[in-house]
């Protein structure tokens, strides 16, 4: 598991012991390894049979470091012939994509949906040349618990924790967005690494079907004794910030994903390898909000 210290990385790994993989270690021991240089690669997928690619460079730094860093990563793998599973997002499709099929042409107008797409062509070119074996998997935005670098858990979860705050979404509250709960994804992630009939291929993961902001935030409002007012961040509120605040300087370029629908077509996923067992949106917030209280 490259990058066990990351929400998806962490999710990954608890599916993986929950399902009792014979390969998974009864103590799972943790090390640092510096994945842009061959030698880090090297060391961190020693003995592997799967390698899954759920570590990333700072969020500003996709489009320098991330396909540089893939190709160690891919070179280390092939090395052992290992199969490489990719935790990969929705980036590269671009403006007016929705729905998104794993068919769908990648047309991404910004730097990092960009770097999404040469990685996409890395994997699968890797894949076609025989050097190794290829499984991509995308979801949406997810959430839950321990989701802490998740924009869903950051801007409509997290405010419960302090008293009055109100919960925030991008763009518009009546656009549908597709997200996806955490620990759901950990376990198709191992669908995917386990099941050879995802060799070669994008899939798209499992998510609970799309609603809009508002119906997300008013099941947040559910978990809750008393409701929350809610609140609209914009690409104009981006732009004034953007100068001054790196987060929103990075978030006004995929800003299009929250002002227009943003929903990803999964049934592929079940159509192959059966209906998967979903957690329900209402139940996801649940207990995330819960873990979240239970956290202080």
């Amino acid at each position: 598991m490259l990058g066990a210290s990351g929400s998806a990385g962490q999710a990954i790994t608890a599916a993986l012991s929950l399902a009792s993989i014979p390969a998974v270690p009864s103590g799972i021991a943790t090390r640092a390894a510096n994945l842009s240089t061959r030698k880090g690669a090297d060391q961190a997928v020693a003995d592997a049979a799967v390698v899954y690619m759920a570590a990333q460079p700072p969020y500003h730094r996709w489009p320098e470091q991330f396909p540089v860093m893939l190709e160690r990563v891919i070179d280390a793998t092939a090395a052992i012939d290992a199969k490489l599973v990719m935790v990969d997002n929705a980036y590269g499709y671009g403006p007016g994509s929705s729905p998104m099929r794993e068919s769908t042409p990648e047309r991404a107008t910004d730097r990092k949906g960009a770097a999404r797409t040469t990685m996409r062509t890395m994997l699968l070119e890797a894949h076609r040349s025989g050097r190794l074996r290829v499984a991509i998997g995308r979801s949406s935005d997810y959430f839950g618990p321990g989701a802490d670098n998740s924009a869903i858990t950051a801007l409509a979860i997290t405010p419960v924790a302090k008293a009055g705050a109100a919960l925030k979404w991008m763009g518009s509250l009546d656009q549908p967005h597709s997200v996806a709960y955490l620990p759901d994804i950990g376990r198709a992630y191992v669908t995917l690494g386990t099941d050879d009939r995802s060799d070669g291929a994008i899939w798209h993961l499992p998510h609970p079907p799309a609603g809009t902001g508002r119906e997300l935030l008013k099941l947040v409002n559910n978990a809750l004794d008393e409701d929350r007012e809610m609140s609209v961040i914009s690409p104009n509120m981006l732009r004034i910030a953007a100068p001054f605040h790196r987060a929103s300087r990075e978030s006004l370029p995929i800003a299009y994903q929250w002002t227009a629908p943003f929903v990803l077509d999964d049934s592929l996923f079940d159509n192959t390898f059966g209906d998967f067992d979903r957690t329900s949106l209402a139940h996801a917030i649940s207990e995330t909000v819960r873990a979240l209280r239970a956290a202080g």
